[in-house]
């Protein structure tokens, strides 16, 4: 049975619709981004495991959302041109969404449910089955060991 995350639309940041369909049979991280956050040199992070494991079947998803003290305040072109010029951002990127309150996208209902988002950069690992694998806190470091292992993992199963 195809996972109901697949059938939730998103925009990609160009302005393009798509699903998280479009990667149904890979392994997905899912991270809320901000470029001006504390957080943000987790774009070096999130990058070098794309292109670590992309090959293998990871590919990892950008949400900018704005929900957190205002730090992701640019255009969908803005973030994109910041992402690929100071960080070489080549993984998805999508349109800017709430990931919190009334207006939290359809995508972080399916993925948080009841519980909250905490702040930017947190990450949901969905295995190949589009189920969430598991979901990391966002001072938790792309290259922490508990996620490379976690990616590492879902890569594995067929």
């Amino acid at each position: 049975m195809p996972s109901p995350l697949y059938d939730i639309p998103v925009d990609r940041i160009d302005g393009s619709q798509a699903s998280l369909g479009d990667y149904a049979g890979r392994v997905l991280l899912v991270v809320n981004v901000a470029s001006k956050c504390g957080l943000t040199p987790q774009y070096d992070g999130l990058e070098a495991l794309y292109r670590t494991y992309r090959d293998k079947g990871l590919t990892v998803l950008g949400f900018p959302a704005n929900d957190f003290k205002g730090q992701e305040p640019g255009t969908n072109e803005e973030i994109q041109d910041f992402c690929r010029l100071t960080y070489g951002v080549d993984f998805p990127m999508f349109a800017k969404i709430s990931v919190t309150g009334g207006d939290r996208h359809p995508l972080y209902d399916a993925l948080a449910g009841d519980q909250d988002i905490s702040w930017n950069f947190e990450k949901f690992l969905i295995g190949r089955d589009g189920a969430v694998a598991a979901r990391f806190p966002p001072k938790t470091e792309p290259d922490d060991p508990s996620v490379v292992a976690a990616i590492e993992s879902e890569l594995a199963k067929a």
